[in-house]
């Protein structure tokens, strides 16, 4: 993200991640708010490794490893300086992306906790 704010300054910035995944970067949160990098992250927060686990337990029978806890990920953005918004329904999302739209104008780094359920999205596809 450093490098994209860098390559297109004042541009609207976006990481998606899924819950798993933004557990390996979401130490960057340190970096985008000392940098003054507005970045908007979204975390889908299903509690686990779903995309994985999908095909692990078809293929081993034990869904080790994939189950996760519905983390605050955007108390762990507050705790970085930065914003952090939590989703938890579908009647909350336009004006949850929005606040955050508005956030990172003003410029400052805002994660998105969205709450989503386990879905069969991706099904057939492997990543193991």
């Amino acid at each position: 993200m450093l490098g994209a704010a860098a390559a297109r300054p004042g541009a609207e910035l976006w990481l998606v991640w899924g819950d798993g995944a933004s557990g390996y970067g979401l130490a960057e949160f340190d970096s985008f708010v000392r940098h003054r990098i507005p970045v908007i992250a979204v975390v889908g927060n299903d509690a686990g490794w779903t995309q994985i686990a999908r095909e692990q337990v078809k293929m081993f029978g034990d869904a080790v490893g994939t189950e996760l806890a519905r983390t605050a990920y955007h108390e762990v953005a507050r705790g970085f300086g930065a914003d952090g918004i939590e989703i938890r329904s579908d009647a909350e999302v336009a004006a949850g992306l929005a606040r955050a739209r508005e956030i990172a104008a003003a410029g400052r780094p805002v994660l998105v906790n969205v709450w989503l359920e386990k879905t069969a999205f991706r099904e057939g596809s492997i990543s193991m």
